[in-house]
């Protein structure tokens, strides 16, 4: 009897592990959640959608209003063209901004909407006209590298373009840039001090 219970329970810790796996797995594919079926369709051009994919959330002030359902590349524009499908309960105005923003450091990639402050709404197939690329970080660190070493060979350059013709940039610490040349400088010490 006791072996039976204990199967049994076993069973049933290994059957809820089952589950929260499962329930885990929804959340990161984002296969879970409502699905927004009555809605409307918007569409938006990006430079660059960095790791957004199709089913990332499209949020407002942090709350679900929308899904993205297709990215395709433009070969008119260069850019790519995401489709997002936004609840009918959420108008936006015409001037809205779309961003592709990160959730966290390493989170998911999602679009991001502020509104803008038009009257007239967007409506089936409209177009979001103000939007922000996703920050690419290798980007980002590329260009920070590329400053600091502009700014390194930009210094050593101007140093070198305002030493007066004639001196060397090894001079000696101790040794004035007025001395006349060929007199060494306790020379002209002593002349100064006869005086």
């Amino acid at each position: 009897m006791e072996r039976s219970a204990l199967n049994l329970w076993v069973g049933l810790f290994v059957a809820a592990g089952f589950a929260a796996v499962l329930v885990l797995a929804f959340k990161v594919g984002n296969l879970g959640g409502a699905s927004i079926s009555d809605g409307y369709s918007v569409t938006a051009h990006f430079d660059n959608i960095g790791g957004l994919k199709e089913r990332a959330p499209v949020r407002s002030a942090g709350v679900l209003v929308g899904r993205v359902t297709g990215i395709r590349f433009d070969d008119k524009r260069f850019d790519a063209e995401v489709t997002m499908r936004i609840d009918k309960h959420y108008k936006f105005p015409k001037d809205t901004t779309a961003s592709i923003l990160t959730s966290g450091i390493l989170g998911e990639n999602y679009v991001g909407l502020d509104a803008g402050g038009d009257t007239e709404s967007l409506q089936e197939g409209g177009n979001f006209k103000l939007t922000q690329s996703a920050v690419v970080l290798e980007k980002l660190i590329g260009q920070f590298l590329f400053s600091k070493a502009q700014e390194g060979s930009g210094s050593s350059q101007s140093s070198s373009q305002n030493q007066p013709q004639g001196q060397s940039q090894n001079q000696p610490q101790g040794q004035s840039q007025n001395q006349p040349q060929g007199q060494p400088q306790n020379q002209l010490q002593n002349q100064g001090s006869k005086k």
